[in-house]
């Protein structure tokens, strides 16, 4: 299976346009959170299911906070991040993400990409960076992929545009 994550569009969506495009298909789209209302072009474009979080700057929006749902047979723990003070560490969502019993838990908020694996919690960390508005050296946009091999064992690539 064949997910995309991303985060942090923040209504400019026109990357998020071309990574759809260039991706190709998928099994799932996950938006991390601050889409600012992108949902219905991700549902419309990506002709899959489409999972999508409450980020700190999407107000009026009816979406949830956290969402939790199974990729593949591991168990994933979406959230925003801005509830966890993330700018900080991930500490934070490793400890929730373990009392959740996720595997794998995704976030935004930082607009800095960050892939993550605890040996001691058993568990990956994954920040996809931001579409829009990166913040990291050399700040190109970036998106994540997380797909499972024909073993079932998972795996993450950040990518930039």
């Amino acid at each position: 299976m064949k997910a995309l994550i991303v985060s942090d569009t923040h209504g400019m969506n026109d990357n998020l346009i071309k990574v759809i495009k260039k991706v190709g298909p998928v099994d799932l789209l996950i938006h991390a959170g601050d889409a600012h209302g992108a949902e219905d072009i991700m549902r419309e474009m990506a002709g899959c299911g489409v999972k999508v979080v409450l980020g700190n700057n999407d107000f009026s929006y009816d979406l949830k906070y956290e969402e939790e749902f199974d990729f593949d047979g591991y168990h994933v723990l979406l959230t925003h991040g801005h509830k966890y003070s993330v700018y900080y560490g991930t500490d934070r969502l490793f400890y929730i993400g373990k009392e959740r019993g996720a595997d794998i838990v995704i976030y935004g908020h930082t607009h800095v990409p960050r892939l993550e694996y605890d040996n001691d919690f058993h568990m990956w960390c994954v920040n996809p960076g931001s579409l829009s508005l990166p913040r990291q050296e050399g700040r190109k946009p970036s998106y994540a992929i997380m797909e499972t091999d024909r073993q079932g064992e998972v795996h993450f690539t950040i990518n930039y545009l």
